[in-house]
């Protein structure tokens, strides 16, 4: 297994990292993505381990701290031998202040994780999503609190703007407190919206990327094909409705692409959308789910070796699109003095 640094930070994570969001199973959404039970979640540790994927990723909220539980469960007598990666933000109870990003919900959610975790610390916390109600000032200063007190070693965010993980640097900067050394988002070779302002920042500032949903929310594993119908193990049957929206067409066209790759490399295509982050700029590290032991050996099978530069061209050039004022205008006017870490398309 490959080792990157964590953003800036001295800190190594595996280049593959497993996401716990399918054990558990705690409502139909989450059945959705996978419902592992205590002797399933063991399996999936144990290949982990062996394989050297020693980062695990869950959140509180994952089926209502089912999925941090059975983690905590199947890691118990091997802790010392993993890295956990959890998440606050989103509503944990029925009162008031039972969610959001203050000093509050983030001391009481941090508790009740190391709890369920069954640990004294967690490797990296991150902001599950942006509090607008809540002043960044007092998030980072709780955050700050929890690195002090040993409870948690690096702190990250995830599904924020550019500018509000800006505003968050420059606050850490000013006081002297805590600082995002990750940013957890969704990209993907048919989701790239990363790429107009987050990447940009991620370079300037040196924080690394956790991706979730690296095969475009279950698009990409080779199941959805031109004229046949929605395979019935696929998640979209239940969770469609909230995945990100990508035209069929543009999916089509890029498993087209993906099957030449595989040809050529005897790659799968979930190993080949893999591949593809992996060789792109700020990545520390990408979150890979499964349902089965079989799902994640294969997936596993995406790192010790690169597509070439002519394969990594074809996939950006059918998932490239248009970007959003001011991204498009500048991209067209100010190249010269504004280069940019990926190449464009139209």
């Amino acid at each position: 297994m490959e080792y990157r640094r964590l953003g800036n930070s001295g800190f190594q994570v595996p280049a593959l990292c497993y996401g716990a969001l399918t054990f558990g199973g705690g409502n139909e959404f989450f059945k959705g993505f996978g419902s592992s039970d205590l002797k399933e979640s063991r399996k999936m540790v144990d290949i982990c381990l062996e394989a050297g994927v020693n980062l695990f990723d869950t959140a509180d909220a994952y089926s209502g701290g089912l999925s941090e539980e059975l983690l905590g469960k199947s890691l118990k007598g091997r802790r010392n031998q993993a890295l956990i990666s959890t998440k606050a933000s989103f509503r944990m109870g029925p009162g008031t202040n039972d969610l959001g990003n203050t000093r509050f919900h983030l001391i009481e959610a941090c508790e009740a994780s190391l709890r369920r975790l069954g640990t004294d610390h967690i490797d990296i916390y991150h902001m599950h999503g942006y509090d607008a109600l809540t002043p960044p000032e007092e998030t980072l200063g709780a955050l700050d609190t929890l690195v002090k007190s040993g409870k948690v070693r690096y702190i990250g965010c995830s599904n924020f703007s550019g500018w509000h993980l800006m505003k968050s640097l420059m606050i850490s900067e000013k006081y002297g407190l805590a600082r995002y050394t990750v940013h957890q988002a969704y990209y993907s070779a048919i989701g790239r919206d990363y790429e107009w302002e987050l990447m940009p920042l991620a370079l300037e500032h040196g924080v690394g990327t956790m991706v979730w949903s690296p095969l475009g929310w279950g698009r990409l594993t080779g199941k959805i094909r031109r004229g046949q119908p929605l395979h019935k193990t696929s998640r979209l049957h239940v969770t469609k409705e909230k995945s990100p929206p990508v035209a069929d067409e543009t999916i089509y066209k890029m498993i087209d692409v993906m099957d030449e790759i595989a040809l050529e490399t005897g790659k799968s295509i979930s190993q080949i959308a893999l591949n593809w982050l992996l060789q792109r700029p700020t990545i520390s590290t990408v979150i890979v789910g499964a349902r089965n032991a079989e799902q994640l050996k294969q997936n596993l099978g995406a790192v010790g070796w690169n597509l070439t530069a002519a394969q990594v061209e074809k996939i950006d050039r059918v998932g490239a699109v248009v970007p959003p004022y001011p991204y498009w205008h500048q991209q067209g006017t100010s190249a010269a003095r504004n280069p940019l870490p990926v190449p464009r398309y139209w």
